[in-house]
């Protein structure tokens, strides 16, 4: 156990038996914090992209946090981005890109098909901009979480740890939907990162570790 919340909550470092419950995890918060399930046909795609092969790849900054009925969250890093990018390239997407399904054409997408093509054609941006926060991560909770101040304190553990392995700055990317999450993350110091490389479609912030 590495943080005990009290109340049954705890966070725990995550192993390969919890795929399952990131991938449920994922899909519970995938529409800018709100449950994606009504949207998604297939459940296993996005914790697939967002989730899962950060407990694989770097399993020593994977963490989630269990409560009384299971894992209800999880918080995910890894200190070097660029590494991560070549190896999900190289062999993670790959190997789940033969497992599913070819998307349509855009015109035609439904349910989970932008999940299909995310994964037959990843999107890996790390433009120099970036460079000097080469650590990225993640964070997810479900509602029952939310509001105890446990999401600040699982974030600091991370930034201490990936900061131990010699990562300078960290940055992630937030659904410009989600004015809550960039509140949270602008509380724990991080700032938007702007510049002409970065895609539009989602908002980079940065901080130094």
């Amino acid at each position: 156990m590495e943080l005990d919340f009290g109340a049954g909550y705890h966070l725990r470092q995550a192993v390969a038996a919890d795929h399952a419950a990131l991938q449920r995890v994922t899909l519970a918060t995938g529409d800018a914090g709100a449950d994606a399930t009504a949207r998604e046909d297939d459940p296993a795609l996005m914790g697939l992209i967002y989730a899962v092969p950060y407990q694989v790849f770097s399993p020593d900054f994977a963490f989630v946090v269990e409560g009384p009925g299971g894992v209800c969250g999880y918080v995910l890093g890894t200190p070097d981005t660029q590494a991560f990018y070549d190896w999900a390239g190289r062999e993670w997407f790959p190997a789940v890109a033969a497992e599913v399904g070819t998307p349509p054409d855009m015109a035609e997408w439904r349910g989970s098909d932008w999940a299909r093509h995310a994964i037959h054609h990843p999107e890996f941006v790390y433009p120099p901009v970036l460079h000097a926060y080469p650590a990225h991560g993640h964070i997810d909770f479900l509602p029952e979480l939310r509001g105890r101040g446990i999401g600040r304190r699982c974030m600091r553990l991370l930034m201490q740890r990936l900061a131990g392995a010699g990562a300078p700055g960290m940055h992630l990317q937030v659904d410009p939907r989600n004015r809550g999450a960039r509140r949270f993350y602008e509380k724990l110091g991080f700032s938007r990162l702007a510049a002409p490389e970065l895609p539009r479609h989602t908002t980079f912030m940065g901080v130094g570790l």
